[in-house]
């Protein structure tokens, strides 16, 4: 079994001997400190108490009043010093922080688009490099691991976490995910910070939608479905792995020995850390009813597998300690996560150089490659849904443009989740500063809100601004919710955002964008927001219709894109319902009988397909091959397809590619995502894409997680082409 911890590597024999020494000296208390965290408040003196006192080895920043560059880092210095002066060892504090798409909880970060987006960008390589940038400026701060990736995947769009997904196939949830932990940790160099993969092995699909909900799902859909993506990240070479806060199958995750021991260490080869989330431990007697107090739930999770709590302090402390010395918890087992956490501190190089320089933090922020990257990675999300009569891109010299709606000027709505919308202003561009930015001189860009997300402010004003416009461009969605357990900066009742009942726009933005689409005046809908939302008015009147996701600080790019100076390349990670009753909708259901074929509206038939995005320009697949045409069960199959631009400028095609299992002894998706790639062509011209597809991926999953690759007939679907290949009969392939 390949050694995967921390970096994915073993540490050199010296800092081995020098962890075993360490260990055989602590006292009991000493290790107990190193398997729990405390959140690093506004109270300096208490985070400094847990660490000196009962030497608590890690902080965890979510939001802090600490938001600037230079506040973090010196605070990290400041609890750095006294952990090491209290330490008889000299042991540093391992530092983690809420940073999932970028540092975003530090004013004057990069902030990069939410999970969502970056799946619409169908480029792997992009997510890393942001993943590097957002590595570069956390350990300019101080901090040292992230809890990201997340690879859940995204199969209820009423969750209110969906934005922080990379979509709904697992495939592509994989690709991103193994992608960002490489970023993250890429060449184990001093900038790197450890990922941890969240939250396994399934959190995305509790009952009614409703987050840490219970998980009714198979042993079948656990194993086809929600693993491979953390297997992806497992591969990659994650640090850590956070569990669920769900039950599953009856079973707390974060008290599960099935779940932590079983699935993850012995099935999936894992040898990291295990990261408990932030009040898991607690949740286990709090809302479980599992255990019957909160010493019971610690002694659960630890057993379990956790080794590292980050919440609880001095008390957790106390607790784990009487546990040891009443002979509940064996020492060995505390000595076991210790022993991991301390690897991960030489690993980072933190006993040699445990500081960081403030004028260095405020240097590396939002450095303006970074920005860049991130204006590229916007870009790149950007999902054109709808372009009625061409009515994109507008021409940058239109004599008047009206701006409106509630996000066209919301930074904090543009940055989305975990991100800081307190003072200093965040760093970045609103739409409306990109569409300023974009038009000729002499244009006129006007801007009236006419609504917020839930209430309803001047839209005879917006009315008036676009009878006088050539165009008009209203900017609505959702908040800045991370979900529904943490509000917004902003207050809204239950029957609104961020609750998970509603899934259309609130009434006052609807009656703003009718009211501005009824002047007759060109109008584009721009979507910012978390989860995708079913707008079906709006997708048959207005004609145009563009899904910018949370693209971070960089909400210029949604100009760049209106205005054609960017091909819209972005596709939708998610199938959009026609409404809230017709979820859950997604495109690799599984294929099932009806009673009357004619009667039964398809079982997929959502607002707007998986997949779906257009271009300025159009393409045409031609020439689909796969060969062999017949082929063992441990082979290879190699797909082929020219894409064609047809159209008469630049642009950018996902080239993505389904397979069907024609016949199988256990029921399988309708399709399956098996491969995606992107071809840039030039007006006229055409490429030819390739891809190597492993049989074995094409096996139908057992309950113990093995694949059996079955003989039989497999479609491959790449756009409207179709062609297939036959898996001989013999002996099946099993892993």
């Amino acid at each position: 079994m390949p050694d995967r911890s921390a970096f994915g590597q073993r540490l050199a024999d010296e800092d081995e001997r020098r962890v075993e020494a360490i260990l055989d000296e602590m006292t009991v208390a000493e290790k107990v400190g190193q398997i729990v965290g405390v959140p690093a408040l506004a109270d300096v003196d208490e985070a400094r108490e847990a660490v000196t006192d009962h030497h608590v080895g890690s902080v965890h920043f979510g939001g802090t009043p600490h938001n600037t560059p230079a506040e973090k880092a010196e605070f990290v210095n400041e609890l750095q010093r006294a952990a090491i002066d209290a330490s008889r060892f000299d042991v540093p504090l391992f530092v983690r922080a809420m940073a999932e798409h970028g540092h975003a909880a530090i004013s004057g970060s990069t902030v990069f688009p939410q999970q969502l987006g970056l799946g619409a960008t169908r480029d792997p390589d992009l997510a890393a490099r942001a993943a590097r940038v957002a590595a570069v400026e956390m350990r300019a701060t101080g901090v040292q691991s992230t809890s990201s990736p997340i690879g859940d995947v995204a199969r209820d769009q009423r969750w209110g976490r969906i934005a922080e997904t990379f979509g709904e196939s697992p495939h592509l949830c994989g690709e991103f995910t193994a992608a960002m932990v490489r970023g993250y940790q890429e060449n184990d160099c001093d900038d790197s910070v450890l990922a941890v993969t969240k939250h396994f092995p399934a959190y995305s699909e509790g009952v009614r939608g409703e987050d840490q909900a219970p998980n009714d799902i198979s042993e079948y859909t656990l194993r086809r479905v929600h693993v491979p993506p953390y297997e992806a990240g497992i591969e990659a070479g994650t640090a850590g792995i956070m569990p669920c806060y769900n039950v599953i199958d009856g079973e707390p995750v974060h008290g599960s020995p099935r779940f932590l021991r079983d699935l993850l260490r012995e099935d999936l080869g894992f040898t990291g850390f295990t990261l408990a989330d932030y009040a898991g431990a607690e949740d286990l007697h709090g809302g479980h009813r599992a255990t019957e107090s909160l010493e019971e739930s610690l002694w659960r999770a630890v057993h379990a597998g956790i080794d590292l709590l980050p919440s609880g302090g001095a008390e957790y402390c106390e607790h784990i300690l009487a546990l040891v010395e009443d002979g509940e918890l064996s020492e060995s087992r505390i000595e076991e996560s210790a022993r991991r956490v301390l690897r991960l501190k030489f690993a980072l190089d933190l006993f040699e150089d445990p500081f960081v320089d403030p004028d260095d933090a405020v240097a590396t922020l939002g450095r303006p490659n970074h920005r860049e990257l991130a204006r590229e990675v916007a870009r790149e999300s950007m999902t054109l849904l709808r372009n009625e009569g061409d009515v994109l891109p507008l021409d940058p010299d239109l004599d008047q443009v009206l701006v409106a709606g509630p996000n066209a000027d919301d930074i904090a709505a543009q940055h989305g989740g975990w991100g800081s919308v307190e003072d200093p202003r965040p760093l970045g561009d609103t739409v409306l500063d990109g569409i300023e930015a974009a038009v000729a001189d002499g244009t006129d860009v006007v801007h009236e809100r006419g609504a917020g997300i839930d209430e309803t402010l001047d839209v005879d004003a917006a009315r008036d601004a676009a009878e006088q416009s050539d165009a008009a461009v209203v900017v609505v969605g959702e908040p800045d919710y991370v979900h529904e357990f943490r509000a917004s900066s902003q207050a809204f009742g239950a029957e609104e955002f961020p609750h998970r009942e509603r899934l259309t726009l609130p009434e006052a933005q609807r009656e703003l964008v009718e009211a501005i689409h009824a002047t007759g005046t060109p109008t584009v809908a721009v979507l910012v927001t978390g989860r995708v939302l079913s707008t079906p008015w709006i997708a048959e009147h207005v004609p145009g219709l563009l899904l910018a996701y949370q693209p971070g600080s960089e909400g210029g790019a949604v100009a760049d894109v209106l205005f054609g100076e960017h091909d819209p390349s972005g596709r939708l990670p998610l199938s959009v319902p026609r409404s809230e009753g017709q979820v859950p909708v997604r495109f690799n259901h599984l294929t099932h009988p009806t009673v009357d074929h004619e009667a039964h509206r398809s079982s997929y038939d959502p607002l707007f397909e998986y997949g779906h995005g257009l271009s300025y320009t159009d393409f045409e697949y031609e020439d689909l091959s796969v060969s062999p045409g017949e082929v063992g069960p441990d082979a290879t199959v190699d797909v082929e397809v020219t894409v064609a631009n047809v159209g008469d400028r630049a642009g950018t095609e996902p080239v993505e590619v389904f397979a069907t299992d024609v016949v199988s002894t256990r029921v399988t998706p309708v399709r399956e995502l098996r491969a995606f790639d992107r071809v840039d062509l030039d007006a006229g011209d055409r490429a030819t894409v390739s891809f190597s597809l492993d049989v074995r991926d094409f096996g139908i999953v057992e309950n113990d997680g093995t694949r059996t690759v079955e003989p039989g007939t497999f479609e491959v679907r790449v756009g409207d082409l179709v062609e297939s290949f036959e898996v001989a009969r013999g002996r099946p392939y099993r892993r």
